[in-house]
C-alpha cells in the first residue's frame, strides 16, 4: 500500500478525495478504534467517533489558515481522543444524575415542591447560559470536561493556551452576571 505524507493527506481532504478518505480510514480507523475499545467503548462507538473527528478536520482544514502542527495521525488522535472524552464524560453524567435522581426521588421526606422549585431554577440557569455566545457555551463545556487548556485553545482555534484561560474567565463573569441578574435565580450566585 502506497504511504501518504501528511501534506498530500491534508490537500487530499481539501479536495474531497475520496480516494484519501478510504486510505485515511484503512490506515487510521485501527488505531482509533483501538483507543476507543480500550476506554470503555465498542467497535459502533469508534466508527462514531472517527467519523465525527474526520469531520472536525475536513470542517477545519477549508480555512486557508489551518496549518498541522503536527502529524496528521497524532492531530486525528487527539480530536478523537477528545470526542471519546465528552461522550464519556456526559455518560457517566447522565448516569450520576439518573442515580441521584432516583435516590432523590425516593426518599419520601423530600417533597414535590422542593423538586419542582430545583428543576425551575435549573431551566432558570440553563436558559442564561443558552443567552452566552455560542463561544462561551463551547468554551465553558470544554472546560467542564476537564480537557486541558492548550486542548481547548488548539480546539478552538486559540492561539495560546493563556488566551483559552481568560476567554474562560470572561465568559464565567458574562454567565455570572446573567445569573445574578436573573429575579428567578436571586441568592444562587454568592
Amino acid at each position: 500500500m502506497i504511504h501518504y505524507s501528511d501534506f498530500a493527506i491534508v490537500e487530499g481532504l481539501r479536495l474531497n478525495s475520496d480516494f484519501i478518505i478510504r486510505y485515511v480510514y484503512k490506515e487510521f480507523f485501527p488505531t482509533i478504534k483501538y483507543l476507543i475499545k480500550n476506554n470503555a467503548g465498542l467497535e459502533e462507538d469508534a466508527e462514531d467517533v472517527f467519523q465525527e473527528a474526520l469531520l472536525v478536520i475536513l470542517t477545519k482544514i477549508k480555512d486557508d489558515n489551518f496549518e498541522l502542527s503536527s502529524s496528521f495521525i497524532t492531530y486525528l488522535y487527539s480530536i478523537s481522543k477528545n470526542i471519546w472524552l465528552q461522550r464519556l464524560k456526559r455518560k457517566r453524567m447522565t448516569s450520576k444524575n439518573q442515580d441521584e435522581l432516583t435516590r432523590y426521588l425516593d426518599t419520601p421526606e423530600i417533597g414535590l415542591e422542593v423538586h419542582l422549585e430545583y428543576e425551575e431554577k435549573y431551566q432558570s440557569f440553563v436558559r442564561q447560559f443558552e443567552n452566552l455566545s455560542e463561544d462561551c457555551q463551547r468554551l465553558l463545556k470544554l472546560f467542564l470536561t476537564k480537557m486541558s487548556a492548550k486542548e481547548i485553545a488548539e480546539n478552538m482555534g486559540y492561539k495560546s493556551e493563556f488566551y483559552a484561560k481568560t476567554k474562560k474567565y470572561l465568559c464565567k463573569e458574562a454567565l455570572k452576571k446573567l445569573v445574578e441578574n436573573d429575579p428567578e435565580l436571586k441568592g444562587i450566585v454568592g
